[in-house]
C-alpha cells in the first residue's frame, strides 16, 4: 500500500521523508554531531531500539544520513542533504518556544532527557582539570529518577545514574519541573535561587558560577509569542 501523499509538491515529498513519528528529533541529535545508537537513544529515551533502528534505515535510505563503521564502533551523521535540514530544525524549535510551549506537566518531564541535554551544554571553562562531581537531587521523583551525578574531568562530562563513588563537590537540590523552567527560559538561575526553588550547598566556586556553566537549550532566549508566561510554580 502507498503510504505517500501521491502529490509531486516538494512540501508533500518532504513530509514523506521527514513526517514520521522520531525521525525529526533523530534528526536534531545529529544537528548537535555524529551519534552512535547509544547516545541517540540517551537522547530519546522514549524511543524503542527497533524503531529508532527503522527510522535510521529510513534515513539512510533516503540519503539524510550516513552509517559509518569507526574502530570505536557504528557511528551515524548527516549527509549533504542531512546539513541542509539544520536551519529547518532550528527553525521548527524557535517556533515550538514560541507557538507551541510545553505546560511543563509530568508527561512533558523527562530528567534523563534534561540530565542528558544539559550536560553536553555545560560551559566546562568554570570547571579546573581536576575531577569534580556535581550530585543532583529531584526532590518530586522517586528513588529510581531522583540521584544524578555529572562528572567532570579533564573537559569530559560523565553521567551516572549510581553513585560513582567520588565524594560530591556541589549538592544541588530542586524539582525537575524548576531545573526543566531555567533549562528552557521560564526562569532565570536568579530568580529559582532567591526564591529557594533551587537550593545549591558545597563548592563554593562552583556556587558563584552556577549560572554560567549550567547554559540554557539553544531556544532558551526565544520567549512565548503572547504576553502570558508560563507558570513553573
Amino acid at each position: 500500500m502507498n503510504s505517500g501523499y501521491g502529490q509531486f509538491c516538494p512540501v508533500a515529498k518532504s513530509a514523506e521523508v521527514l513526517g514520521e513519528r522520531w525521525t525529526v528529533l533523530i534528526i536534531r541529535e545529529l544537528c548537535i554531531d555524529r551519534q552512535s545508537f547509544s547516545n541517540l537513544r540517551k537522547g530519546l529515551p522514549l524511543i524503542s531500539p527497533t524503531l529508532l533502528s527503522s527510522r535510521l534505515k529510513s534515513l539512510e535510505r533516503h540519503r539524510v544520513i550516513n552509517r559509518e563503521k569507526t574502530p570505536e564502533g557504528i557511528f551515524y551523521s548527516l549527509t549533504v542533504a542531512g546539513e541542509e535540514l539544520k536551519p529547518v530544525i532550528m527553525a521548527l524549535g524557535v517556533w515550538g518556544q514560541r507557538w507551541a510551549r510545553s505546560d511543563l506537566s509530568r508527561k512533558d518531564l523527562d530528567p534523563s532527557l534534561l540530565m542528558w541535554d544539559m550536560h553536553r551544554n555545560m560551559d566546562l571553562s568554570y570547571f579546573p582539570e581536576e575531577r569534580r562531581v556535581l550530585h543532583f537531587v529531584f526532590l518530586d521523583y522517586d528513588m529510581g529518577m531522583r540521584f544524578w551525578w555529572l562528572v567532570v574531568e579533564q573537559g569530559n562530562v560523565d553521567i551516572c545514574l549510581k553513585d560513582p563513588g567520588y565524594e560530591p563537590d556541589l549538592y544541588i537540590e530542586t524539582e525537575l519541573k524548576t531545573l526543566t523552567g531555567v533549562w528552557i527560559g521560564d526562569m532565570t538561575v536568579t530568580s529559582a535561587l532567591n526564591r529557594k526553588l533551587i537550593n545549591l550547598s558545597g563548592d563554593r566556586e562552583l556556587k558563584q558560577s552556577f549560572s554560567h556553566w549550567l547554559g540554557r537549550s539553544v531556544f532558551a532566549e526565544h520567549g512565548p509569542a503572547c504576553d502570558e508566561s508560563i507558570s513553573t510554580t
